[in-house]
């Protein structure tokens, strides 16, 4: 459904309504499209003193064709700032100096990146708090610059600076339009360097859950594009456009309930040659207050949106399916983090999410699999289109970039946590909600 208010504050009569009466103003958002380049303007690079970083992000954006300074003519495409050499509170007037200067120098749909060390891995107490307190800094650029305009901090550990090239290029990149207000974590390690990262999966088996419609056809397509051969899973029920699904990305079509008995095992008897990234975000609701909910609904919505996943995860696990340097990526919500009256059931199986991501990492890991989540906000979809209109029209509004995404901007995400380069990243939950006002 269109938002024909951020049409209309779009138009020229639209945007001086806005302006005079301070009301919502949804920008224009940089989304990718084939052949983008990854920055139209130069990158303005700073760094506190000590830091470590600088080296290697230089390298990277030169191997993209990005042009590097620490001095350049306004506007810009980014601020990039390397904060691992901060140690202490003291330092933090390093990241003032920065960007107080530079604040005003963004192009619209323009990127900050900061860049900063786990406080866990920090010598001191001391260079903790001051790399912790860099999180609050980047929330709030990211609620305060506007113009689309995204703010997100990547901790980087020891040992993981060769590992930052795919979150540097989907963070600075169209790819994450709707991403804003993050914390992302990369582990210390190294990565494969794909070949052409316009295909960074090329050779890959992915089974997207749920692609019949919506985010789940949305995310077949973009692993499709990047290279990957696509299982598109859904019901029999949506066995027609499941279908139209499939042939859209030459890839093919499996109908299955995954809540029958033994619908896991007979996926895995599917996959019998192996697989390189899941996608679990098959989802249902069935919405009422906890009052009014009898036992069905609750069931209904625990056993599709988490106890499916569990059992897939489990029997693929079992049988040796997920090869080396697999990807494992869960569909939560920020339902999930922030809750939602008459969602008690949906809420309660999206935190399930982020508990299976956050408790299996560890254990993945040693076998070279990664797991992680995306957390939809309000994304515009048939469901949404449903909603009664104060309703959706508040969920639009109440984010950083004043309008709901769209179900690219999740499969972006999905895309790049299921690159090669992304490797040393797990147990993240990415928000892709515009940097929502509800939730932390």
């Amino acid at each position: 459904m269109a938002d024909r208010y951020a049409t209309f504050a779009n138009s020229g009569a639209g945007r001086a309504l806005v302006k005079r009466l301070g009301l919502p103003d949804p920008p224009r958002l940089r989304r990718h499209h084939d052949g983008d380049p990854l920055a139209t303007r130069p990158v303005l690079l700073g760094a506190a003193t000590g830091g470590w970083l600088g080296d290697e992000v230089r390298k990277v954006l030169g191997g993209a064709g990005v042009e590097v300074a620490e001095v350049a003519a306004p506007p810009h495409a980014a601020l990039v700032f390397d904060a691992t050499g901060i140690d202490g509170s003291a330092r933090l007037s390093e990241l003032f100096a920065f960007f107080q200067p530079n604040a005003r120098t963004l192009q619209p749909s323009g990127r900050v990146v900061v860049l900063a060390t786990p406080p866990e891995a920090c010598a001191s107490p001391a260079e903790a708090t001051g790399q912790r307190a860099l999180e609050g800094f980047t929330r709030s650029v990211g609620k305060e610059f506007g113009r689309g305009i995204t703010a997100q901090l990547v901790y980087v550990a020891p040992g993981g600076e060769h590992a930052v090239e795919s979150t540097l290029r989907f963070l600075l990149s169209g790819r994450s339009a709707y991403v804003s207000g993050q914390v992302i974590r990369i582990g210390a390690g190294q990565t494969p360097v794909p070949d052409d990262w316009d295909r960074p999966l090329d050779g890959s088996t992915a089974v997207v859950t749920g692609a019949a419609r919506g985010i789940g056809a949305a995310i077949a397509r973009v692993l499709a594009r990047d290279g990957a051969e696509v299982i598109a899973l859904d019901v029999p029920a949506s066995g027609d456009a499941l279908a139209a699904v499939a042939n859209d990305v030459r890839g093919r079509a499996l109908q299955l309930d995954l809540t029958a008995e033994g619908a896991a095992a007979r996926l895995a008897d599917h996959l019998a040659g192996g697989v390189d990234i899941v996608v679990h975000n098959a989802g249902i609701t069935r919405d009422k207050t906890l009052a009014k909910m009898d036992a069905a609904r609750w069931a209904a919505v625990i056993g599709v949106n988490l106890g499916a996943p569990e059992r897939v995860n489990g029997v693929l696990l079992e049988r040796g399916l997920l090869r080396p340097g697999g990807r494992v990526v869960g569909v939560a919500s920020i339902a999930g983090i922030a809750g939602n009256r008459g969602q008690t059931n949906y809420a309660t199986s999206k935190a399930g999410v982020i508990g299976l991501v956050r408790s299996s990492a560890p254990g993945l890991l040693e076998r070279g699999v990664t797991i992680n989540a995306v957390a939809p906000g309000f994304i515009e979809t048939a469901m949404t289109a449903r909603m009664p209109m104060m309703l959706r029209e508040a969920g639009r509004r109440m984010n950083s970039m004043a309008q709901g995404g769209l179900p690219v901007d999740v499969a972006e995400t999905i895309a790049w946590l299921a690159s090669p380069g992304s490797g040393t990243i797990t147990g993240n939950i990415v928000r892709v909600c515009g940097q929502s006002l509800l939730g932390a």
